[in-house]
C-alpha cells in the first residue's frame, strides 16, 4: 500500500500549492492546511516525533515572515516605499533609463532588506505610478520588480524565506553567508541588469510624453531608522545565536506602536498584514513535504544528486535540480525537500541549491509565490501580463543568471 500512501502525500501537497496560488479566503486556506497535514501525518509516512521536529524546525522561520510582513506593511502605510519612489522618480529627470536604472537599483535592496514579497506587492504599484507621472512604460521597472524578487534575494539569509530555511544546514553565520553570496548577487545583478536593458530597449529609447515629477511624501525617518536598526541587528544577533525572528519581531513592535498612535495602522491592519493563515500554510507545507520526502520522490530526487565534490559542473548540476524542483512544486517547497538531500554534500552545493531555488524560481510562474503575487498586484493596479510577455524575459534571462551565478560561486569557493 505504499503507492497509496505516496499519492494521498502528494495529493495534500497539490492541495496547498492550489490553495496558496490562488489566495482563497483565510478560513478556506486554514481548513486546506490544517486537513492537508492530517492527510499527510495519516499516510504514516512521517511519525508524529517527526511532525514535531518539523514544526519546531519552521516555526522561528514562520515567525520572521509573520513580522517582516508587518514591517513592510507599515512602512508602506508611512510612506517609505513612495518617498523612495519620488527620489528615483527625481532622480530620473524624465529619462526613461536613469527611472529603470534607480528602480532596479531599489528593487534590489528592498528585496534584500524586507524580502521579496514587499518588492513585488509594495513597490511594484508605485513604480507603476511613477513610471505614469514620468508618461513612459512602467514595463521596464515593473520587471525590474519581478525580476529582483527573485534574484536579489540571494544575498542576506533573511532576504528570502528559502534562504532561512536553508540557514540550519549551513556552517556559515549571518555576516559569513552574506560574504559568501555578496560576489555572487553583484554578478547576477550585472547580468539582470543588462539582459533588461536589451530586452526593453524599444521601451526605454522612447521619450516620455511629459516629464512631470514624481510625487510623494518625505522620507519617513522613524520607519527608515527601525528598518536599518533592524538590519545591523540581524548581523549583531546572529553571532550569539539570536533568531532573526527576535530581530524582526522587535522591530515590528516598535513601528506597530509609533504608527499607531499617528493613526497609520489599527490591530486588524495588522493581522491582516501578518497574514496567520498564510503562516499555517507553511507549516503545513512542511510537514507534507517531509511525508513526501519519506516516499518515493525523495528517494528520486536523492538518486539524482552528484555524488559530491564543489566542481563547476556538480554545482550546476545541483542549481538545475533545485530549478526543476521550484518549477513543479514552487521554491518553498522544494527547499523543504531538497535542502535536508543536499546538505551532507556541503555548504557549497547547498549553496548552489539556493542558486536554482532563487533564481531559477524565476523562470515559470508557478515556480515561485512571488511571481503570481506580481501579476495579481499588476492586475490589481489596471496592468495586464501575459505568459508571452513573461516567458520572454524569463526563459532568456533565468538560465544566463543561474549559469554565471555558479560560476562565481565555484569560483570564490574554490
Amino acid at each position: 500500500m505504499e503507492w497509496l500512501a505516496d499519492g494521498v502525500a502528494i495529493l495534500a501537497l497539490l492541495a496547498l500549492l492550489a490553495a496558496a496560488t490562488v489566495h482563497t479566503t483565510w478560513r478556506r486556506e486554514a481548513a486546506i492546511s490544517l486537513l492537508a497535514a492530517a492527510a499527510a501525518c495519516a499516510t504514516g509516512l512521517v511519525s508524529l516525533h517527526q511532525v514535531e521536529e518539523t514544526v519546531r524546525e519552521l516555526l522561528p522561520v514562520v515567525l520572521f515572515l509573520v513580522t517582516i510582513l508587518v514591517v513592510s506593511h507599515v512602512c508602506a502605510q508611512a510612506g517609505l516605499f513612495a518617498a523612495a519612489a519620488r527620489i528615483v522618480g527625481g532622480a530620473a529627470r524624465g529619462r526613461p533609463v536613469r527611472l529603470f536604472t534607480g528602480v532596479f537599483v531599489l528593487a534590489a535592496l528592498v528585496t534584500a532588506v524586507l524580502s521579496l514579497d514587499a518588492t513585488v506587492v509594495l513597490l511594484t504599484p508605485i513604480v507603476v505610478g511613477a513610471a505614469l507621472a514620468l508618461g513612459t512604460s512602467d514595463e521596464p521597472g515593473t520587471f525590474a520588480c519581478l525580476r529582483m524578487a527573485n534574484s536579489a534575494s540571494l544575498l542576506l539569509p533573511v532576504s528570502n524565506l528559502t534562504n532561512l530555511l536553508a540557514l540550519p544546514h549551513l556552517d556559515l553565520s549571518f555576516v559569513g553567508f552574506a560574504a559568501r553570496m555578496a560576489p555572487v548577487w553583484a554578478a547576477v545583478l550585472v547580468v539582470e541588469y543588462v539582459g533588461l536593458r536589451l530586452l526593453f530597449a524599444r521601451s526605454l529609447a522612447r521619450e516620455p510624453e511629459h516629464t512631470g515629477e514624481v510625487g510623494g511624501p518625505p522620507v519617513p525617518l522613524v520607519p527608515l531608522a527601525v528598518v536599518v536598526a533592524m538590519l545591523a541587528g540581524f548581523a549583531v544577533g546572529s553571532r550569539w545565536g539570536v533568531e532573526p525572528a527576535w530581530v524582526s519581531g522587535a522591530a515590528a513592535l516598535v513601528l506597530v506602536v509609533w504608527a499607531g498612535r499617528r493613526g497609520l495602522v489599527g490591530t486588524r491592519d495588522v493581522v491582516a498584514a501578518a497574514n496567520p493563515s498564510f503562516a499555517l500554510l507553511v507549516l503545513a507545507l512542511g510537514v507534507v513535504v517531509a511525508a513526501v520526502a519519506a516516499g518515493f520522490l525523495g528517494d528520486v530526487v536523492a538518486d539524482l544528486l552528484p555524488d559530491g565534490g564543489s566542481s563547476f559542473t556538480a554545482l550546476l548540476v545541483v542549481a538545475a535540480l533545485a530549478t526543476a524542483a521550484a518549477a513543479l512544486l514552487t521554491n518553498l517547497s522544494a527547499t523543504i525537500l531538497l535542502v535536508p538531500l543536499v546538505a551532507p554534500l556541503g555548504t557549497t552545493a547547498v549553496l548552489a541549491a539556493l542558486l536554482g531555488l532563487n533564481i531559477g524560481s524565476g523562470i515559470t510562474w508557478t515556480g515561485s509565490l512571488a511571481n503570481l503575487l506580481w501579476r495579481r498586484t499588476l492586475t490589481q493596479a489596471g496592468r495586464h501580463v501575459g505568459s508571452l510577455a513573461f516567458h520572454r524575459v524569463s526563459l532568456v534571462l533565468t538560465p544566463v543568471s543561474l549559469l554565471v551565478g555558479v560560476g562565481v560561486l565555484s569560483l570564490v569557493s574554490g
